[in-house]
Formats: structure tokens, C-alpha cells, sequence
């Protein structure tokens, strides 16, 4: 890198500085993890940042990106680099109302993005213990005129099945040292997707180090590299990673 770490240890590395500016362009990971400024208010740390995605699309092949279906469909011409593969919606218990003539957003988005060979692009799907009415019955689904047979893909309740593409983790609100930072519950089964064991994650808009500390909670090898411009949230961030493990739960 082109700069010394603002904090670094056997896991996680962070920058203080702008990405762009620092980040050698032979620098790769395995996923990227980005939660841009959205630019939807007109607070000074709400800019984005012009032309950011496709520079991203230069350090890896699959990207997690945090957004609002406004910011997306805003930016839309800045992700021609990518493929998007899915969406994931963080449903908060509570969210903020800018306008009172609209439904009160209490959700925001994070979609995947890839690039090259879907083959090719690391995708482990995590599990959650399953729940239903029918205990201890396998469910075999049929041919559907959608996805034809899928018999061999029921599930067993009390066993697992695939995670649901709707995350319920609290906001941060009154607990935070970020604007808009994530709780590491929600980040964590984005990282195990798409990060394989010892692989690297690369958190461009780092914020609270939210990434950093769930990449340290999944263990198994892997390793975050962060970069922030303010130096006052390096520096929080820097205390909160100098606790090493006791950041726990949504209360992380």
C-alpha cells in the first residue's frame, strides 16, 4: 500500500486515507464489501463518490454493495462493470423518515455483484436452522413451471435450509461511532458467501470497521484490508478493533 497502517494485526488492516488515492492497482481480493455514501441528504459526509465502481471492478470479481433502490437506480451507469447476481434487504426495527408523505423506510439493500464466469466467482449459500408447521417431515417440492423438478432440494424441519434473502438485525442507533454503520450479525453471512476460507476481504468505505470485526468473528483464515478518509472514525475504529473479540451480537 501506499501508506503506513492507521491499525493493523494478524487479521485486519486499516487505512486512513482515500482508496483511490492508495490502493496499489495490482491489489486484489476475494470480495469486496462497500457501503458507499448514498448521497441522499445534504449532510457534507453524504457525497458520493463519482465513478467508484467501475475502479472497484479492478480488485475483485465479486462485491457486496449497501444501498437504498434510489441510490441504485440513481447510479445505475456506474455499474456497467458488473453483473448483479442478488439482493439481500436489511430489515431494521426501526428506520428514519425523511418525508412525511411516504411509507416510513425501515429496510435498506445490499446487492451482490460479479464479474466474469458466475463459475468461476466463490458462492457458498449459509444455512439457518429450519421452522415450520411440519415437524420432522421432509418436503419434496415438485416440478414448478418456473424451475422444473426440485424434488431433491427439500428440507427437513429442525434441520437447515438456505438463509432467507431478508436479514432482521436492529440499527445502530444510539450505540454507533458511524453515521450509517452496519451491525456485524448482518455482515457476517455476506462475508461467509462470498469470501472462501483464507481469503481476503476489502472494505473500501470503511466507517466503524463493521466488516473488519465480522471478517475476525468467521475466523477460518480469512483476512479484512479497510480504508477510511475521516481520521476521527480511524480513530474510533481503531479502539473499537483494539478489543479484539468482545464485540459482540447486534449490540457489536
Amino acid at each position: 500500500m501506499n501508506a503506513s497502517p492507521y491499525y493493523a494485526d494478524e487479521t485486519v488492516t486499516l487505512y486512513h486515507g482515500d482508496w483511490r488515492a492508495l490502493i496499489p492497482e495490482c491489489f486484489t481480493a476475494d470480495l469486496i464489501v462497500a457501503d458507499p455514501p448514498y448521497g441522499e441528504t445534504s449532510l457534507a459526509w453524504d457525497r458520493w463518490p463519482d465513478g467508484w465502481p467501475a475502479l472497484a471492478a479492478r480488485h475483485s470479481r465479486s462485491m457486496w454493495c449497501f444501498g437504498s433502490m434510489r441510490m441504485f437506480l440513481d447510479r445505475r451507469d456506474e455499474f456497467t462493470n458488473w453483473r448483479l447476481s442478488q439482493d439481500v434487504v436489511w430489515r431494521k426495527h426501526a428506520g428514519t423518515g425523511f418525508a412525511s408523505d411516504r411509507f416510513k423506510r425501515v429496510h435498506e439493500h445490499a446487492l451482490h455483484w460479479y464479474r466474469g464466469l458466475w463459475a468461476d466467482v466463490y458462492h457458498q449459500a449459509p444455512t439457518e436452522l429450519a421452522v415450520g408447521p411440519s415437524k420432522g417431515r421432509t418436503i419434496n417440492r415438485g416440478p414448478t413451471r418456473h424451475y422444473g423438478k426440485q424434488g431433491e432440494k427439500g428440507w427437513v424441519d429442525g434441520g437447515v435450509r438456505i438463509q432467507h434473502s431478508v436479514l432482521d438485525h436492529p440499527n445502530m442507533h444510539g450505540r454507533a461511532i458511524n453515521e450509517t454503520e452496519k451491525p456485524v450479525p448482518l455482515l457476517e453471512p455476506l462475508v461467509a458467501y462470498a469470501c472462501p476460507p483464507g481469503g481476503t476481504v476489502l472494505d473500501l468505505f470503511a466507517g466503524s470497521c463493521s466488516t473488519l470485526v465480522a471478517v475476525r468473528h468467521l475466523g477460518q483464515g480469512r483476512k479484512a484490508v479497510g480504508f477510511e478518509v475521516r481520521e476521527e472514525q480511524c480513530e474510533a475504529a481503531a479502539r473499537r478493533l483494539s478489543q479484539g473479540v468482545l464485540d459482540f451480537g447486534d449490540a457489536s
